[in-house]
């Protein structure tokens, strides 16, 4: 699989003003070094953005997602701890009693 570039948001911003402004996006694609598709990618986006389109999510949406999605797994990890911690106490203490060996 290739690795992924990183680009500058300025040199995105950049490419969709010469396509918006007339350029073809296999011009554009061309020159400067860029697969058509990530370009499309791009503008799919901005419009997103923009509020052009609205059959996804935008920017901060993503971001904010991600950030839930995160924090979700890190209250799930520590619920996990809290329950564990909660039954091994209850049996240091004999509140539970101890599972047969047996079963």
């Amino acid at each position: 699989m290739a690795k992924q570039r990183r680009y500058p948001p300025e040199f995105r911003h950049r490419v969709l003003e010469l396509i918006r402004s007339g350029q073809s996006v296999h011009a554009v694609a061309k020159k400067f070094e860029v697969s058509r598709q990530t370009i499309m990618n791009w503008m799919r986006q901005d419009d997103l953005d923009g509020g052009r389109r609205s059959d996804g999510l935008t920017t901060g949406e993503r971001a904010e997602f991600a950030k839930l999605q995160r924090e979700n797994k890190r209250l799930t990890i520590e619920n996990e701890i809290l329950s564990k911690a909660a039954a091994w106490f209850a049996r240091e203490t004999n509140v539970v009693p101890k599972k047969s060996l047996d079963s």
